[in-house]
Parts: C-alpha cells; sequence; structure tokens
C-alpha cells in the first residue's frame, strides 16, 4: 500500500468559507490512498480585523463540528486540528507543519484589496514561501476549483546549478498534480532577449510532453506566464523559489514574487 501523504491545510475562522480545506478534500476522493490531514486553524492579524467588532472571530464548538469536522469524515480521511493563537503567523504554520511531517501546505490566500488587480503579500507570507520545507498551494479567492489544465513556469536556460534543480522539481511536481487529476499538463518558458532564446527541443525531451503544450512567450516572466495561463484556460500553476537570505525587500522584489502577485489561479510554489 502506497505511503499516505501527510497535508497541512491553514483555514481561518474569521472567514465563512474554506477554498483550502476544500481543495484538500476533493484531492483526498482522487488519491489511492487517503492521505492524512491536519488542519491548523489560525488567524491572520495582517489580513483580518482582529478588533472585537469582528462577530466572525467568535466561533464555538458547531462551528468546528459543521465546518471541519463534517466534510472530513464524510470522505473518511484521518485528520487532527490544531488551533494556534500565536501572533507570529508564519513561524507558527512553520513549526507546526515541520512537527507534522508535511508534504504539502494548504493556505488560503485573502481577497484582493484597494481595488488593485494584484495580490500584495506581507512579508511573513513572503517568509512562509521561501522557508517551507515542501510545496505552498496558494488558494485564490474565486479560483476554480477544478484541475483540468495543470501550467508548469520554468527557466530552461538557466545556468546556475540551483536554477536547473529547481526546474526539476517544478516538472516533477507539475506532471504529479497532472497525473492524479488526469488533467492536461503544459510547461511555458518566458524569454526577453532573443539572444536567449528557449530550447524547445530540450523542453520536449525533458517534459516528455507534446510540442503543442510547450509555451515559449516572449516578454518579462510575470506577464508571460499569466498570458500563458489565462489563454490555455490553466486551474493551477506550478512555479519555484530559490530560497534566499539577506534583506526581506530584497526578497519581496525578485520575479517569483511578480509572478504570484499576477497569477489569478491557484498556485503551487515550490521552495529550492
Amino acid at each position: 500500500m502506497a505511503k499516505a501523504e501527510r497535508m497541512f491545510v491553514v483555514v481561518d475562522p474569521s472567514s465563512n468559507s474554506h477554498p483550502a480545506l476544500e481543495r484538500v478534500i476533493r484531492t483526498a476522493k482522487l488519491r489511492p490512498t487517503l492521505p492524512v490531514v491536519k488542519v491548523f486553524v489560525i488567524v491572520d492579524s495582517e489580513a483580518v480585523d482582529t478588533r472585537a467588532i469582528n462577530d466572525n472571530l467568535c466561533r464555538d464548538q458547531s462551528w468546528f463540528i459543521s465546518e471541519i469536522r463534517e466534510p472530513l469524515e464524510e470522505v473518511g480521511v484521518e485528520y487532527s486540528i490544531e488551533i494556534s493563537w500565536s501572533s507570529e503567523w508564519q513561524k507558527s504554520i512553520l513549526m507546526s507543519s515541520k512537527q507534522f511531517g508535511t508534504d504539502r501546505i494548504y493556505l488560503p490566500v485573502h481577497e484582493r484589496t484597494n481595488n488593485s488587480s494584484r495580490y500584495s503579500f506581507s512579508e511573513s507570507k513572503w517568509d512562509l514561501l521561501k522557508t517551507a520545507e515542501c510545496p505552498v498551494v496558494l488558494i485564490q479567492p474565486q479560483a476554480t476549483e477544478q484541475r483540468k489544465v495543470i501550467l508548469a513556469a520554468v527557466n530552461i536556460q538557466a545556468l546556475d546549478d540551483a536554477q536547473r534543480e529547481l526546474n526539476k522539481s517544478i516538472l516533477h511536481w507539475g506532471k504529479e498534480v497532472a497525473d492524479m487529476y488526469g488533467a492536461e499538463y503544459h510547461v511555458v518558458n518566458a524569454y526577453v532577449d532573443s539572444m536567449n532564446y528557449p530550447d524547445r527541443g530540450r523542453l520536449a525531451k525533458e517534459t516528455g510532453i507534446e510540442s503543442t503544450h510547450i509555451h515559449v512567450e516572449a516578454g518579462y516572466t510575470d506577464e508571460s506566464v499569466s498570458r500563458v495561463a489565462e489563454r490555455i484556460n490553466a486551474d493551477l500553476v506550478v512555479m519555484g523559489t530559490l530560497g534566499q537570505n539577506g534583506m526581506i525587500k530584497s526578497r519581496r522584489g525578485n520575479t517569483a514574487a511578480r509572478v504570484i502577485a499576477a497569477l489569478k489561479q491557484d498556485i503551487m510554489v515550490v521552495n529550492h
């Protein structure tokens, strides 16, 4: 029997919907072996009004039964619930997920603010993506639940070993998810300089997918990936980020941050 995956899902008790939990349940139904799920209940104080006037901060036992226990028990998965009131949102998620031996973290993303067409992540969220030891799946508000088209974003023309290893991880996870859902698998590689044009033959060889599902797109990475995702109606974009040391400001200005901000689809972030 295959080893059961360990899925860690963050649930915000101040929210009236729980798309991350819904994605975990949907995924569990497709796995040959049911996963073990840990539900981590915590309020992101950077994104939620934590004043007493917010009625949604008070939840009774019936809420836990109807919103968490019953949906999981209906599927028959083994699960546990942990509640955290830590003000260190990112650190508490990382510590608990590590203790759980997590294979994947499912994280809900809050609505866009200030009528912006892009998301703006706090430093703690970027730190979480940069330091997580497993893929983090960002569940976007109003994103489609289906998984019919998976898009992996790579940089095949990279010369450094770290980026090449990251490409392998992205392609591995893209295929893993596509196989799980029986979905179409696409790969996109952006480029700006025509002198650094990606090798389509190499992409085809390393991915093993048909050429019509390989997209070599001119333009900046965030714009190109977003454009292809919209064009093929992707449901999930798999991308990577290199774990970096140094100033937070330098981390927030990188390419991965811009790609995440530009996408409306669910996103799996693979860290290396």
